[in-house]
């Protein structure tokens, strides 16, 4: 993809490469690169808007640090598509999120610039922090740099971090991204005191007199740079009547300064790398900058899932083999349709209200539906004191995200056995968000947790269906449905509710050689095996758990008392999982088979599309052909078949 055009970006290969640019290429350079970035993302569908608006960000902080030495933390990794780029990366940057090509992420073992590698948000002022410390311990001349978005900033992680960095006294820059939108527009009241640093026309007038007043910072002692901090804090305080947050954790605040004036923002990294001691610059910057309908719609191009023409934003047609709705849409549509039934449903996210469709009950019923922000172990426990209450939250978290409210779930809603459904979207493999997103633990965590329910559907109308029963009041205990990303496959899904009795699993067809048991959407595939495994005089018989908690106990006894082969497949890990469970009932009962489990091995997947990484895992429709007839086959040759 580098043409012609890219007259600057063809020359550099490390940020050493640009190291001498006037300020005039350092514009054209990050025209360039913004450029690239749409023309690659075009043709090869990745995260989109974060990157476009942090470009001149970018190129000023590798022109002026002295990367890899000196490191950048990327909170998120979303906005990190330029560092890529700009670090060796722009020749293979097209194979972004395909099997064996580079993360979407910042990952160490893909490149030294990328200094830790990220996939969830909040992390990088903890991080950095750390890294400060040691440079310090070591006795290491390092500037650490951490670049967190407004969004991230509402995690509890954040604020610990910087409470932290105020006592370090270490030598760490926090750089604030703000655009005012994480994934969907930011909430809460911490973005309306950015929104008033931000857009308070008499201190930012004021500010910028007393810094033209005084001259560069840089140019001053340290006493007279105290004084210079006293005064506009001063003015901070008495223009928007309140102390600077950030001033309050003892981070000294420089901003908000215009976050694509890349000479300007050159020119402030110059001078806050010599001032020592944490502090925060306050960038403000556009989300999706230079591409008109990122700029125009930026929470639907936070990402894009194909293939687009530039021109007009339109999304080139793909063939895809699933019929259905998105599992997420059904929950969108379902929470509303129940709740207008049931005054006692809620919906809760954490920041994520168009990602999981909660946005439909949040049009219809704003007061019913709270976005949290990005802060997962509060939407847990806010969810906790709702039920307590009275009412029944359906808290919708990503299955990786909740791994990060793990304790909130044992203490706060399961120790209290308090009514609160969990719906747990992006269950198993995700595909080319890669090892940051997989759902790969969830099945496993939440099955050793007592007084919780844990249901995986089959499809949309069992999801539907599982909702239903999650919120009748007589079963008001902890309650998980969890389901995959992506497709469904019914046309036909809105019918009428029915309840779903609570641990019992299902037979969806007989067979005598041996027996497959599912568990969630993975059991839709075992129909075309069991179909080409008859047609060489293979029965196979097939069981859809439905529940791994509590397991069919019925029906795990008939299973047992006619099969000595038996494979379980499911989306999620292998320990600790369905197939776990399942050995756990055999071994407590005294029956005696052979079990093959199937799913997520004991290490961290990698980006790829979902059905290669299905291959690799040895759970696709062929491996686990293969699987069956490898069991088979002492019996089948005995058998002549």
């Amino acid at each position: 993809m580098i043409t012609n055009k890219y007259k600057l970006l063809t020359k550099i290969n490390s940020p050493a490469d640009y190291k001498g640019f006037t300020g005039e290429q350092l514009v054209s350079l990050s025209d360039e690169l913004r450029e690239y970035i749409i023309d690659i993302v075009s043709t090869n569908p990745g995260h989109f808007a974060a990157s476009l608006g942090v470009v001149e960000l970018t190129v000023a902080l590798h022109n002026v640090f002295n990367t890899p030495h000196d490191k950048i933390i990327w909170d998120v990794g979303h906005q990190a598509y330029g560092h890529k780029i700009l670090t060796g990366r722009r020749d293979i940057f097209h194979s972004l999120r395909k099997l064996n090509g580079i993360s979407g992420f910042p990952n160490m073992q893909e490149s030294e610039y990328d200094s830790f590698g990220v996939g969830h948000s909040s992390t990088s002022i903890s991080v950095a922090l750390g890294m400060s410390v040691a440079a310090k311990l070591k006795k290491e001349d390092r500037k650490i740099v951490a670049v967190i978005g407004d969004g991230s900033m509402t995690a509890g992680l954040a604020f610990e971090g910087m409470n932290n960095a105020g006592i370090q006294n270490s030598d760490l820059l926090i750089i604030l991204n703000d655009n005012n939108m994480a994934i969907d527009r930011n909430v809460g009241a911490l973005n309306e005191y950015l929104l008033d640093i931000t857009t308070s026309k008499t201190y930012n007038k004021v500010k910028d007199e007393i810094w033209n007043m005084l001259g560069k910072i840089k140019r001053f002692g340290p006493n007279t740079q105290s004084f210079i901090q006293k005064i506009e804090n001063g003015i901070k305080s008495v223009i928007l009547r309140q102390s600077n947050l950030f001033e309050s954790l003892n981070l000294r605040y420089f901003g908000p300064v215009d976050g694509h004036d890349v000479i300007h923002l050159k020119e402030i990294l110059n001078d806050l790398k010599n001032i020592p001691g944490p502090k925060l610059l306050h960038c403000i910057t556009k989300k999706g900058k230079g591409y008109k309908f990122a700029e125009e719609n930026q929470t639907k191009w936070h990402a894009t899932s194909t293939a687009f023409d530039i021109k007009t934003g339109m999304a080139f047609k793909q063939e895809t083999k699933s019929v259905g709705p998105h599992y997420q849409d059904v929950f969108g549509e379902t929470i509303l349709e129940l709740a207008e039934k049931n005054q006692k449903i809620l919906g809760i996210t954490p920041a994520m209200p168009s990602g999981c469709s909660l946005n439909i009950m949040m049009d219809k019923m704003p007061t019913r539906a709270f976005d949290v922000g990005i802060a997962e172990q509060h939407a847990v426990t806010f969810a906790a004191g709702l039920a307590n209450q009275g009412f029944i939250p359906f808290c919708n978290i990503y299955s990786s995200f909740m791994q990060r409210a793990y304790d909130q779930v044992i203490h706060d809603v399961a120790l209290q056995n308090q009514h609160v459904v969990f719906c747990l979207d992006r269950g198993g493999l995700v595909g080319a968000d890669g090892a940051t997103h997989h759902g790969a633990y969830d099945l496993s965590f939440m099955r050793n947790i007592p007084n919780m329910i844990i249901a995986s559907p089959m499809n949309e109308i069992e999801l539907r269906n599982l909702m239903y029963t999650a919120q009748l009041d007589k079963n008001n205990f902890p309650f998980t449905i969890r389901y995959p990303r992506g497709n469904g496959i019914l046309n036909k899904w809105r019918v009428p509710f029915e309840e779903i009795e609570i641990g019992r699993g299902r037979t969806i067809c007989e067979g005598k050689h041996l027996a497959i048991l599912t568990v969630g959407p993975l059991g839709n595939e075992i129909s075309n095996i069991i179909t080409t495994l008859k047609s060489e005089n293979i029965s196979i018989a097939h069981y859809d758990m439905r529940f791994v908690k509590p397991l069919d106990e019925k029906l795990l006894h008939l299973i047992f008392s006619k099969f000595d082969k038996i494979i379980t497949i499911e989306d999620n890990s292998i320990i600790g999982g369905m197939g776990s469970a399942v050995a756990e009932f055999m071994l407590a009962n005294d029956y005696s088979a052979k079990i093959k489990m199937l799913g997520i091995p004991d290490k961290f997947i990698e980006h790829g599309t979902q059905e290669e990484l299905y291959k690799i895992c040895g759970y696709d429709s062929v491996s686990i052909y293969k699987t069956v007839k490898k069991m088979l086959h002492k019996q089948l040759v005995n058998l002549n078949i």
